[in-house]
C-alpha cells in the first residue's frame, strides 16, 4: 500500500484537516500521479456537507487533479514516468454498457466510480485530490499539455468539461445566441468556450459588478437580471441558456428569456429541486435539459482544444490550510474564478 497525505472531513460535522491514509499499490494497468495542483469545486463543499446525498466519511474531496506521472504499471502504454497528466471526476466505470462503449462513462448504466465519495469495485472508498498522490487506471488518466499553466489547467477537469460538453452536444456556435447564467467557476468557462465556438454570448447576472469581468472574458453583452428594462429587452431571444447556478433560482423567469424552441441547459446543481410550471415550457416549445461532466474521450478532446486555443481557467492559488476560508469566499462569489490548491503546501 502507498502511504498518502491528505485533507479529510472525518464526519459531516467536522472541518477538513490533515489525515494520513493509504492508496492501493500500482497495478499493471495503473498510473500513479504526484499531485501538484487540485482545483476547488463547489461540489466539494456540497459533498462534505451532505447537501446532495449521504457521504462516505472520512472524505477527501477534489476531482480537478493535475500532476506528474511518477510510476506506471507493466501494461501501461499511454503514459510514462515524468508525463504531465490529470484526473477528473471519474476513476472507473463498468466499461461494458452501451454508454461506456460510446465514451460516455459519466453516464455508465452500471454506475461510474467518482474520484471521491464513491466506492471502487472492491467496495473500498475513493479518496480525491486534496492529497499528495493518486493511483488510477490509465484509461481514466488524461494527457495535459506543457503549453499551458498547469495550475490553471486543473479546473478544466470539472468546470471546463462541464461547460464544454453541453455546448458541443447542442452544437452551439456561429449564429446562436447563448446566455450564460451565473459568472463563477463554471460560468466563466462557459463564456470562454461559447465565444471560442462563435456564439453571441450574453452573461446573465444579479451582480452589476460582474459586467466588467464578463466583457473582459469576451462576453458580447451583459444583462443585469434585477433591471426590468434590460430583462424586457432580451425576452424570448436566446437559443440556449447555460445555467451554472448552484443556488435556488426562478426557472420560469429564465425560461421567459428563451426563444421559441430554445433550450435551458442545467449544469449547476442546487440542493433543492426546481419548480417548473408546464406553461413556461408549452408557450414556445421550450426544453429544460441537463448535462453532467463528459466522458474520457471528450475530456481529452477538451484539453487538446484548450491547448490549441490557449484556454485555461482564471484562478487564485491557495494554501491548503486556507481551504475553509476559500469555501466561505466561494459561496459569496468572492473568487475570480476558481481556487486551486498548491499541494506543495500539504
Amino acid at each position: 500500500m502507498i502511504q498518502t497525505k491528505g485533507y479529510a472531513a472525518q464526519t459531516v460535522e467536522s472541518n477538513l484537516a490533515p489525515w494520513n491514509f493509504e492508496r492501493r499499490d500500482v497495478g499493471p494497468d495503473d498510473v500513479q500521479l504526484e499531485i501538484i495542483y487540485c482545483g476547488v469545486c463547489h461540489s466539494d463543499l456540497h459533498q462534505i456537507r451532505n447537501d446532495w446525498f449521504p457521504g462516505i466519511f472520512p472524505m477527501v474531496p477534489g476531482h480537478e487533479i493535475v500532476g506528474k506521472v511518477i510510476q506506471t504499471g507493466a501494461r501501461v502504454k499511454k503514459f510514462k514516468k515524468g508525463d504531465l497528466a490529470g484526473v477528473g471526476c471519474l476513476v472507473d466505470s463498468c466499461r461494458e454498457c452501451k454508454n461506456c462503449k460510446k465514451g460516455l462513462e459519466q453516464y455508465c448504466l452500471n454506475g461510474s466510480v467518482p474520484t471521491y465519495n464513491g466506492r471502487n469495485k472492491d467496495g473500498s472508498p475513493t479518496y480525491g485530490g486534496y492529497s499528495n498522490n493518486i493511483v488510477v487506471h490509465e484509461d481514466f488518466v488524461l494527457h495535459v499539455s506543457e503549453k499551458l499553466s498547469l495550475a490553471a489547467v486543473a479546473p478544466l477537469l470539472c468546470a471546463g468539461i462541464t461547460t464544454y460538453s453541453p455546448l458541443r452536444y447542442w452544437k452551439v456556435g456561429k449564429g446562436h445566441k447563448l446566455a450564460v447564467l451565473g459568472l463563477g467557476g463554471l460560468g466563466h468557462m462557459g463564456v470562454k468556450f461559447g465565444v471560442s465556438f462563435g456564439a453571441e454570448v450574453t452573461v446573465l447576472s444579479t451582480s452589476p459588478s460582474k459586467e466588467k469581468d464578463a466583457r473582459a472574458l469576451g462576453a458580447h453583452k451583459f444583462v443585469l437580471t434585477s433591471d426590468s428594462a434590460q430583462v424586457e429587452a432580451v425576452k424570448e431571444t436566446f437559443d440556449f441558456i447555460l445555467d451554472t447556478v448552484s443556488a435556488k433560482h426562478d426557472m420560469s423567469f429564465y425560461l421567459s428569456l428563451l426563444a421559441t424552441n430554445g433550450t435551458h441547459i442545467c449544469v449547476g446543481a442546487p440542493p433543492e429541486p426546481h419548480l417548473i410550471p408546464a406553461f413556461a415550457l408549452m408557450g414556445g416549445r421550450k426544453s429544460v435539459s441537463g448535462s453532467g461532466i463528459g466522458g474520457l474521450p471528450e475530456t481529452q478532446e477538451m484539453l487538446d482544444y484548450c491547448a490549441e486555443h490557449d484556454i485555461v481557467s482564471d484562478i487564485e492559488i491557495i494554501d491548503i490550510k486556507n481551504i475553509h476560508p476559500a469555501y466561505e469566499r466561494m459561496v459569496k462569489g468572492d473568487v475570480r474564478y476558481r481556487f486551486v490548491i498548491d499541494m506543495a503546501t500539504l
